[in-house]
């Protein structure tokens, strides 16, 4: 097991990627919480991670709520004592063109996708310092690279924070042992990828196998990622493979991007 009797924090851990690295943790022996704010998948997903002989931990958290973070922290650390990995995946978009951004929608992304995830980054490595030793994990997106396909430009904003955030967390937690690096998924069947594709197929009139084949079309790899796809990459950087490797945003995207 690569983390054996680890405890993770998973953020946004009750569908698509978040549960998928979740349930991967479990199998790879680490105790996980489920912060997350749909109350049904989180207790969903900890039952999951439960089934694996692991302790699943579910905590309503609100990832734009500073107070909500501290609390979660505060809980997994009465719980469990300490923290030894925190997969900070909660994300927020929507299919947006240039024009139709509004003050509103940027904020809610930016309050989920950077200021929460670094808040969340913030706290638990406070906690990490204290005994020199952790692993952060943040999930960018290849938005965040400047990929023509984003689902709007806050997003991509967003995602770009996190990769520069993750660049200058590693720099300054280093000296803490505290190894912070990011991974950019491209197109992932997940729910929030079905929401954008549901919002293509009514704007543009077109069959939901006609979609997808066109997002594939565009792949070198002529397939879309599946959440286990980013679940590996997530299990490998959390573990002690992963050791000398930091400051690093890795692109999991069927070939989409190249830097």
């Amino acid at each position: 097991m690569l983390l054996k009797d680890k405890i993770a924090i998973v953020t946004g851990a009750g569908v698509g990627m978040g549960k998928a690295i979740a349930v991967r943790y479990a199998k790879e022996g680490a105790h996980v919480v489920l912060a997350e704010i749909n109350e049904e998948s989180g207790q969903q997903t900890a039952a999951e991670v439960s089934a694996h002989d692991r302790r699943g931990l579910f905590v309503k958290t609100d990832m734009a709520n500073l107070n909500s973070i501290n609390a979660m922290i505060a809980k997994t650390v009465e719980t469990f004592g300490h923290i030894d990995i925190l997969m900070n995946n909660a994300g927020v978009t929507k299919r947006l063109d240039f024009f139709e951004v509004t003050e509103a929608d940027w904020d809610w992304i930016h309050s989920v996708n950077a200021k929460g995830l670094f808040f969340c980054m913030q706290a638990v490595a406070r906690e990490m310092a204290k005994r020199k030793e952790g692993r952060i994990i943040n999930t960018a997106s290849i938005a965040g690279k400047g990929f023509r396909g984003t689902s709007n430009i806050a997003y991509a904003g967003s995602k770009g924070a996190v990769i520069a955030m993750t660049r200058i967390g590693a720099s300054q937690l280093a000296r803490y042992n505290i190894n912070v690096n990011a991974i950019c998924p491209g197109a992932t069947r997940t729910e929030m990828y079905d929401r954008i594709m549901k919002q293509i197929i009514e704007r543009e009139k077109i069959t939901e196998a006609e979609a997808i084949a066109r997002m594939d079309a565009t792949i070198p790899l002529r397939r879309s990622n599946t959440p286990d796809d980013i679940a590996n990459m997530a299990a490998f950087l959390a573990s002690d493979e992963a050791r000398n490797i930091t400051g690093q945003s890795f692109n999991v995207d069927g070939g989409l991007m190249w830097d």
